[in-house]
Formats: C-alpha cells, sequence, structure tokens
C-alpha cells in the first residue's frame, strides 16, 4: 500500500501515526521499517538504542497490519516505540549496566510494558542509560556513552537519556521511562522533549527493578519511583498515561481507577504559581529567563499569576526531607558488606560532622525509628500540598539549574556544575526533581524555547496529587497556543 508522505513523518505524533494506521494511509510495517532505517543510520553517533529487537518487532507489525484490516481498534495499534533499559521486556536482557548482567533475559514483561503492547504498541528495542540508574548522564561499561542530539559533546541526561535522544532525532514517537530524582524530566528538559512523572503509586511497578530481583505478585506504591511516559507533544504523555495507569491485577479485585480530568479547559482559567529560585542552588539566568517569558505569555493569555503563598510549602525543608528518604531508599538497595561498612562510617561519626557526606552515610543507614520520624514530616508536607492546591492549579518551575551540561567523566563527587560561570556541587542538581518526587505530586516537563547557545530548556508543571490530567492538560495548552518541540537542526529532516 502506498504510504502518504504527511503519513509517516519522523516527527509524526504517536496519536497521529494510530490516526494514520486506523484509517489504512500507511501500514505499521511501513512504520516499523523507517523507524528502524533511522535508528540504523543515525544511531552511530547517538547511541541511544542500545538493545535491539528489530525482527520481532517487524513480525509484530505484520501482526498489527492484520488485526487492522479485521477492524480492530486499540489505542496504540501499530505504533513504533523504545523502551529504558531497566524495564523488563520477555526475552531482552536487563542489566541496569551491571557487567556480566548483560546477557540476563527477562522472561516477563514489566506489566506497564505489557499494557503498552496489549493496546497495540510495538518495542523496537530498549534505550541506554548510567549505571544502575544513578546519573544525568546515560553511559556505562556495557553500552557505552548516549550523546545528546543537540550538541554530542553534551549529556542527553540521565537516567532515561538514551529515550529522550531517540525522541528527539524522530526515531520513534513515544519512549517509556522511570524517575526517582528526576530522570525523566531532567533528559526530556535536556533534549527538548516531554515526559511525564505520575502521581506516587498511580502506574503499577511490577517487573520494574534490577536483574535477579524478584517478580512480586502484588504490586505496593513504589517510595519515591515513579514510571511514566515520554513523548514529543502533551498529548502523546495523555494517551501513554490513560494505557497503563490502574491497579495491578489483584489490587483491581478491590478498586478501580477513576482520575479526575483537567481542572480547566482554557488556558486562561488557570491559577499559576511561579518559582524558579531554589534555597541551596541558584537557577541559571537562561533558565530564569526562559520561564520568565513564559509568565509574561502567560499573563498575557489571562491566566492568574502568582508568586507568593503562604501556603507554599518550604523547598528548603522539603530538600531535608527528600534527601533524607532518598538517602535511606539508596541504603537499603546496597549489597549487605557495603551496608555494613556505612553504618560502621555512621557510628563513628560525632554530632559536629554535618557535611553533605555526613548526612549522606547517616540517612544511607538510617534506623526504621527514624525513618517513620521523616515520613511523619513527608505526609505533613504532602498536607501542605493540598492546601496549597486548593487555591492554585500548578507550579511552574526548573527542571534543572542549566541547560545541558558536557558529558564528565569524573567520579559523581567529584564533578561540579557551572551555573553562570560559578562552581557548585554535582548532586545540587536534584534540588528540583524534590518537590514533586517527595510527596508523589504528579510532575510534566516540557520545552519552553532555547538558550543563547541554541540548547534546550524546559519547566516543569507540578500539580495536585492524582490529578495529573491537570498537569498534562496544561502543557497541551500552552503547547497548542505558544509551541513545544523543535527538531534538533541537525535532525530535523
Amino acid at each position: 500500500m502506498p504510504a502518504r508522505s504527511d503519513a509517516v513523518r519522523h516527527y509524526s505524533t504517536a496519536a497521529e501515526l494510530a490516526a494514520a494506521l486506523r484509517e489504512r494511509r500507511v501500514s505499521s510495517a511501513e512504520l516499523v521499517d523507517r523507524s528502524i532505517a533511522r535508528i540504523e543510520s543515525l544511531d552511530g553517533k547517538l547511541n541511544a538504542v542500545v538493545v535491539r529487537d528489530f525482527d520481532r518487532a517487524r513480525r509484530a507489525a505484520l501482526e498489527a497490519d492484520k488485526a487492522l484490516a479485521r477492524g480492530e481498534h486499540r489505542p496504540l495499534l501499530g505504533v513504533p516505540m523504545t523502551v529504558k533499559e531497566a524495564f523488563n521486556v520477555a526475552g531482552l536482557p536487563t542489566s541496569w549496566c551491571l557487567p556480566a548482567m548483560e546477557n540476563l533475559r527477562a522472561s516477563e514483561d514489566t506489566i506497564a510494558i505489557g499494557r503498552l503492547k496489549s493496546a497495540g504498541a510495538i518495542v523496537l528495542g530498549k534505550t541506554n542509560v548510567p549505571f544502575m540508574l544513578a546519573d544525568w548522564q546515560s553511559t556505562n561499561q556495557i553500552y557505552g556513552v548516549t550523546n545528546n542530539p543537540w550538541d554530542l559533546k553534551r549529556t542527553p541526561g540521565g537516567s532515561s537519556g538514551g529515550g529522550a535522544a531517540a525522541l528527539a532525532a524522530g526515531y520513534v514517537p513515544l519512549e517509556f521511562g522511570s524517575d526517582l530524582v528526576g530522570s525523566l524530566r531532567v533528559p526530556a528538559h535536556f533534549c527538548g522533549v516531554f515526559a511525564h512523572k505520575p502521581s506516587g503509586g498511580l502506574v503499577p511497578m511490577r517487573g520494574f527493578g534490577p536483574p535477579g530481583m524478584p517478580i512480586l505478585s502484588v504490586d505496593a506504591k513504589a517510595d519515591l519511583v515513579a514510571i511514566g511516559p515520554m513523548a514529543r507533544s502533551a498529548s502523546d504523555l495523555a494517551l501513554a498515561l490513560d494505557v497503563v495507569a490502574g491497579p495491578d491485577a489483584e489490587k483491581a479485585v478491590g478498586y478501580k481507577l477513576a482520575m479526575p480530568p483537567s481542572r480547566h479547559t482554557k488556558l486562561e482559567d488557570y491559577r499559576v504559581f511561579m518559582v524558579d529560585e531554589h534555597p541551596r542552588v541558584p537557577t541559571s539566568k537562561a533558565v530564569r529567563a526562559a520561564l520568565e517569558r513564559i509568565e509574561t505569555i502567560l499573563a498575557k493569555a489571562g491566566c492568574k499569576i502568582g508568586r507568593k503563598s503562604s501556603l507554599f510549602p518550604d523547598l528548603n525543608h522539603i530538600a531535608n526531607t527528600y534527601g533524607q528518604l532518598l538517602g535511606a531508599f539508596n541504603g537499603g538497595n546496597l549489597p549487605d558488606p557495603i551496608y555494613r561498612e556505612l553504618q560502621a562510617r555512621a557510628a563513628a561519626l560525632t554530632p559536629d560532622d554535618m557535611g553533605p557526606d555526613a548526612m549522606n552515610t547517616r540517612a544511607n543507614v538510617m534506623s526504621h525509628h527514624d525513618w517513620v520520624a521523616t515520613d511523619r514530616m513527608r505526609r505533613g508536607i504532602a498536607h501542605q500540598w493540598r492546601q496549597f492546591f486548593a487555591e492554585w492549579d500548578v507550579v511552574l518551575c526548573p527542571v534543572t539549574p542549566t541547560v545541558a551540561f558536557p558529558h564528565d567523566n569524573r567520579e559523581p563527587d567529584a564533578r561540579r556544575i557551572s551555573i553562570d560561570g560559578e562552581e557548585f556541587h554535582y548532586w545540587l542538581q536534584s534540588m528540583w526533581a524534590g518537590p514533586a518526587t517527595l510527596t508523589g505530586q504528579p510532575s510534566t516537563a516540557m520545552p519552553i524555547g532555547l538558550s543563547d547557545e541554541g540548547l534546550p530548556i524546559g519547566m516543569q508543571i507540578v500539580g495536585p496529587y492524582l490529578e495529573d490530567h491537570t498537569t498534562i492538560g496544561f502543557a497541551d495548552l500552552v503547547e497548542r497556543e505558544f509551541g513545544g518541540f523543535v527538531a534538533p537542526r541537525a535532525y530535523e529532516k
């Protein structure tokens, strides 16, 4: 069947491709072959798609075309996509970039990936991540370094960096990733694409974990971690989220998902709170200027804009609480010998040892008593958010203090991030991830412009718990009115 050229543009959205497939203007086999050809042609420089499953994808595309010919209707039927290396996909390796684990193959899909496949999506392969997903760069000993399509000398972000690079380069319209310390939002910001960190517990986590981790039969609300979609449009985020959200099978016996729609359908009805300053780390002039431009645009569009509220949670308190619980989370995943060594170090610390390393060591070996006390502080912050979002609809804030930074091969603790010529500790980039992560608030990242260097700048749209369609809906309205994704110059065709 001859394909109309407008049905298979490299930068078509998933929704556009799904519509073209339903209308038989293009076949899934054509779309899959086109994506594969683009990956094989361009990925030598980017190194984004590091696990390739092209033969199975082609077979799945033929089956999708048969289903379409029978008149089947599924949200993503025949649409190609990629997924983050950390997700179990039956028959493919899941290594988390741990040496000697690259040949350990998953026996079944992560439940979210299974739902995407059931909706008709075709997984072409898996995208690159950092070692154990613990960096804002995507480099490791197994698969090497992933580069940013906007500047090959810079990082695409992490840990979902390969996925963001694949989207920006026009390989596929949809990707699925995870987020603990901005791992969806940072790559979206660095590569100029969209991402959504769902509300905590909204998308089941079963099947997502380091290699060898047991596949739990009943999913529990993950502490701090969320998994969610990446795309080149806000509408595709909503499309994918609706496919994967909802309780795991055994929990679905007792309840069903009933997410509220977006609070508003018109941009001028939104009450928008702006924050671009953090007490722990400055925000670069480029990022502040981009947010100020958006503030001006939104005010002219009729939005209520605010910058001061007694109800807004204290960012210092959030940073302290988030740091403690994040340290405890990371400590719980450490091998026993390392954990015991950290316990000994913590025991040797004096009350005067209050530096970052000492604080992190204490958090890594936090007692259950201390964790419960810290969790109570988190619950108090969550209550503050509920009160705040009774008066405001969304918070707009930076994703990180800077645009994408150059590759840095030094040990993480030796790295520094340059903010307008002044150097700061590398890990301070996590400060803007904490407000949404700590209490499970939904956060949508979207592109809002380019820096003077021609690098993408994004913003976070943080909203009320379980009102994910409000943050995505706001992003969609901003995108429609003022634009969103722009292709990197070298990949425009």
